[in-house]
Parts: C-alpha cells; sequence; structure tokens
C-alpha cells in the first residue's frame, strides 16, 4: 500500500489537495492517504487529523494570536508522521506552517513535496534557503517559477495550475444562474469577501457597503456571495443584518464558481479568489485590508517585491483589475470602479481576451503532472514499487495518538 501524509491548511488548499489525491488513487489504486484535509479532499479519500478551519489563518499579526495553537498542532503532526512513516509527505501551500513540518520529516528520512511555491519571488526571498532543507520536490503552479527556484538549488517542476483545468476556456453565465436561482436577465456582482473568518470580518463590513452604494444607484441591481462554511456565513448573515438588511443579495454555500461565472463582475479579496475570476473571465475589482499592525510592518520591512498584490494582475503583468487596498478599500472608491466595469462592455471584452491567454498557458493537466512527479520521486528508477519508499529508511517510533 502507498501511504501518503498531506496536509492543506485552508479551503484553496483543499482545492488543489483533492485534484492531485484523485490523480494519485487513478494511479495507485491500493492508496492512503491522510493528514489534514477539507471536504473536496475527504471526498477523495482523504483522512483529516485536525479540521482545516483551524489552521486558516493568515497575516502576522493573526498567526500571533493562534501561534501556540498552531505550533501545538505542527508539533502533534510531526509525532504522528514519524510514526506512521509515509512514503511521502506532500505540504499543500501554506508555507509558514508546513515547510517547518517538512523540515522535519525530511530530516527523519521521510521524502517531502511541497506543492504551490512560496511567493519568494515576490517577498521574503530569503526564505529560499528554508525551502532547501525543507522539500525533495517543489512543484510550482505559475509558469515563472521553475527557473527561479532551479536557480537557488530547490528542486522544481512546474507542472500548471489544477484549475486552469478544471474551468473550461469558456463558462457561460445563464447555467449558473439557473442553479443559483438568479433571473436570467438583469445584471449581478459578485461578492467574495474571502475564505479565512479574519478576513471576512474585516471585509463583509465594506464589501456589503459597496453594494449598498452601487445598489442605490443601480436599481435592479442583484448581489450573489459564496462562503465557504457555516462559520463565515454566520458572520455575513450578522454583518448584513447590520450593514444592508433590504440588499437584494443570495448567499451560497460554497460554489464559488458559480457565483463568479453566474456575475457580470465580481469584487473579490486577494487572493485564489482573483485567479478562480481571472480563469472564468470575468472582469474583476480587488478589495483587501488587513490588521494595521501587519500592513506597517509588511510596508515598512519593504517585504513585498511586486507591484500588485492581486495573482491575476500579476499574471496578466498589469492592473487589469483595480486593487484598492486599506484605507482605499471602502465603498465610495470601490463602488465606481464596479459600476464602470458594468457600463464599459469593450473594457470587458479586452479584459475576458488577456483572461483567456493566461487561462491557455496555465492548462497543463497539473494533477497528472503533479502524480508523475511524487511517484518518480518516491521510486524514480521503477525498480521499486509505491509502499516501499521511507517507511523502510529508519525504524519507526513508538506510535502516537493523532492530534485533535
Amino acid at each position: 500500500m502507498l501511504t501518503v501524509g498531506i496536509v492543506a491548511n485552508e479551503p484553496s488548499g483543499d482545492v488543489l489537495g483533492a485534484a492531485l489525491v484523485r490523480e494519485l488513487k487513478a494511479r495507485v489504486p491500493d492508496s492512503r492517504f491522510v493528514g489534514v484535509a477539507g471536504p473536496q479532499m475527504q471526498a477523495a479519500g482523504c483522512e483529516t487529523l485536525v479540521p482545516l478551519e483551524r489552521l486558516s489563518v493568515m497575516g502576522l499579526v493573526e498567526v500571533l494570536r493562534h501561534l501556540r495553537e498552531l505550533l501545538r498542532i505542527r508539533r502533534a503532526l510531526v509525532r504522528h508522521f514519524l510514526a506512521l512513516r509515509p512514503d511521502v509527505f506532500i505540504g499543500v501551500d501554506a508555507p509558514d506552517f508546513n515547510l517547518g513540518l517538512e523540515r522535519r520529516l525530511r530530516t527523519a528520512g521521510i521524502p517531502t513535496v511541497h506543492l504551490v511555491s512560496p511567493t519568494v519571488w515576490a517577498w521574503r526571498p530569503g526564505r529560499v534557503k528554508g525551502i532547501r532543507r525543507a522539500v525533495d520536490l517543489m512543484l510550482s503552479i505559475f509558469p515563472f517559477e521553475e527557473d527561479f527556484l532551479r536557480a537557488r538549488g530547490v528542486p522544481a517542476r512546474y507542472v500548471g495550475h489544477p484549475l486552469a483545468d478544471q474551468i473550461p476556456m469558456e463558462v457561460g453565465a445563464g447555467e449558473a444562474r439557473q442553479a443559483l436561482g438568479l433571473p436570467q436577465d438583469g445584471e449581478v456582482i459578485a461578492l467574495l469577501p474571502g475564505s479565512r473568518v479574519s478576513e471576512v470580518r474585516a471585509l463583509a463590513a465594506t464589501f456589503l457597503q459597496t453594494a449598498r452604494w452601487c445598489g442605490e444607484r443601480r436599481p435592479g441591481l442583484r448581489f450573489a456571495v459564496p462562503l465557504v462554511n457555516a462559520t463565515l456565513r454566520g458572520i455575513f448573515e450578522q454583518t448584513q443584518a447590520r450593514e444592508a438588511p433590504d440588499l437584494p443579495l443570495t448567499l451560497v454555500d460554497g460554489r464559488s464558481r458559480e457565483v463568479i461565472a453566474a456575475a457580470d463582475c465580481v469584487l473579490t479579496a486577494s487572493g485564489t479568489a482573483t485567479l478562480e475570476t481571472l480563469l472564468i473571465g470575468r472582469p474583476m475589482v480587488v478589495g483587501y485590508r488587513m490588521s494595521p499592525i501587519t500592513y506597517h510592518l509588511v510596508k515598512g520591512l519593504n517585504l513585498v517585491k511586486v507591484p500588485h498584490i492581486a495573482m491575476a494582475n500579476l499574471l496578466v503583468g498589469r492592473a487589469l483589475a483595480p486593487e484598492l487596498i486599506q484605507s482605499r478599500c471602502r465603498a465610495d472608491l470601490l463602488g465606481p470602479e464596479l459600476l464602470a466595469l458594468l457600463d464599459d462592455p469593450q473594457r470587458v471584452a479586452a479584459i475576458r481576451a488577456e483572461y483567456q491567454a493566461v487561462h491557455r498557458r496555465l492548462r497543463r493537466d497539473a494533477a497528472a503532472r503533479g502524480a508523475e512527479a511524487v511517484l518518480g520521486l518516491i521510486a524514480p528508477s521503477g525498480s521499486r514499487p509505491p509502499g516501499l519508499g521511507a517507511r523502510s529508511r529508519l525504524p519507526p517510533s513508538a506510535a502516537e495518538a493523532p492530534p485533535t
């Protein structure tokens, strides 16, 4: 049996991890996956030791508030995997959490793979040294990362982005609107305030105020909001009751792609949602706000080395999506940008054309390439079948209880 340890820390990682798990299972049906998984990875057959939500924390200050629990969970995972001795361990994104885990396991003789390169090309480039110590193979999802990492001594392979494979090149709005119960005619704006508690708490009020601002100027405008779990839905509903109780708004459990597809334009937090919106081909405005301390640390220490915060803009190479962050993330600035998109079909068509060009570049059958790379790492010559890997290198330690 092939045994794979795998840890994802947030919903976007859950999507990427699930694609890789499914592909590995297709190639090695007698395989076991165990670690930290969200609903999609669990549906693909992965056992989870810890609820994914407990690891979904972002921001320097925000992480500090949860640091003790995060470190305790990571120590428990190290003990568990050292006892289990999986044939390979895969960390999905979340480098600040997963690289430390990978380093401990690699030192103990367990091969390690990291899916989604840390953005060392964008900020904190000194992390490359830690990556070299932690991973046997980096699976990068963007084309410019492979050469960057290899030049700095990190074994890397560009596999493409699984979302680019999963999302069709043309996505119409009609089917999505029907599935969500939205009218076929009229304009719809999607609001995506993030997939973490800290993001929704920081952005829900502003996004709702923006929707109200737009609705007051555009009667008949509707809004739709995907929320990844009941906790985030509860936070958003409480905020809506305070900020915009009469807003014509449809709340959706998950199904972010359908919500984006149903929309004429999107107001989104920075993050994977900007890539998803690009791949679906919808114009967007990016609003983001982090804690003031985190923002001033990032700015003051000059930690960010790229001109844009949205991955969609980085991939295009220019700010097709307006970015309004911190003090500029407010309704009277976000609203006009959204209405400007609704009023300019030629601009929207040009945006979609550029987004489609990026989409084509990212379609590489990423899950298949990733699975090939993982299996090649643990049995490079084909002489050792999967399942006889790392566990034969060192004797297992005494069994440890999994983290709870």
